[in-house]
């Protein structure tokens, strides 16, 4: 007796590819709604966050207000279209509406990735006299001492940050240094043992201050007094 062999049912390749684009259409959907329900909840934290380092480093400061250095020089409040090349900074006034210092973000790459950090500018003594920390991913115990450790942030007291002559750019680039070498005011004592965090900061802040305070020194004037 002879059997007949059948052979075994086959999805068509079009069937399998229709299949697969429409799960993959509704994963798709499924992320960007959930990305876009959640997305200005994610904005209004960070905000929040970014608003209590402000104060932190500006401890005078009781209100803030958001601006813009502009590539012409100019300085303006932040609000619509920013132009490319532009710098936001916060100025922070204190109980009387009068300018208590200003703060600005910069970032640099650390041990295990970029921190970015905020820091505190007091045009008075025209030097950095704090800085917090927006986001990082170093090394718990090691690179997150900037945090903590009371010789590094002692640099931070009155970092100089003074303008050359010419107004262009910092009199002396900002750094951080071999623990216990520290001779200049400009210098940070980095942190032993995490040495390449600790230079993540200072090349942060001397990048966005290279950036930011040309344009800002000349135009303090415009933010003195709360807008």
């Amino acid at each position: 007796m002879n059997a007949e062999l059948t052979a075994p049912q086959t999805t068509p390749t079009a069937a399998m590819v229709r299949t697969l684009g429409l799960v993959a259409t509704i994963c798709g959907l499924i992320i960007v709604g959930a990305y876009q329900g959640t997305y200005e909840a994610v904005q209004a934290n960070k905000r929040l966050a970014l608003e209590r380092e402000v104060f932190k480093v500006l401890p005078a400061a009781r209100t803030m207000g958001e601006f813009v250095a502009l590539p012409d020089g100019s300085v303006r409040p932040a609000g619509g279209e920013t132009p490319a090349g532009a710098v936001k900074f916060y100025a922070g006034y204190d109980d009387k509406g009068e300018l208590a210092g200003v703060a600005a973000e910069g970032g640099a790459k650390g041990y295990a990735d970029t921190v970015r950090i905020l820091f505190g500018y007091q045009p008075a003594c025209q030097c950095v006299t704090g800085f917090g920390v927006v986001a990082m991913r170093e090394t718990p115990g090691i690179g997150d001492k900037i945090l903590t450790d009371a010789e590094f942030r002692a640099s931070f007291k009155a970092l100089d940050a003074k303008l050359a002559a010419d107004m262009k750019a910092l009199a002396n680039e900002i750094k951080a240094v071999k623990h216990g070498t520290k001779t200049q005011e400009w210098q940070i004592d980095a942190i032993a043992g995490a040495t390449i965090t600790s230079r993540a900061v200072g090349k942060a802040i001397n990048d966005a201050a290279q950036a930011l305070l040309p344009r800002l020194v000349p135009n303090l004037d415009k933010i003195k007094e709360k807008p």
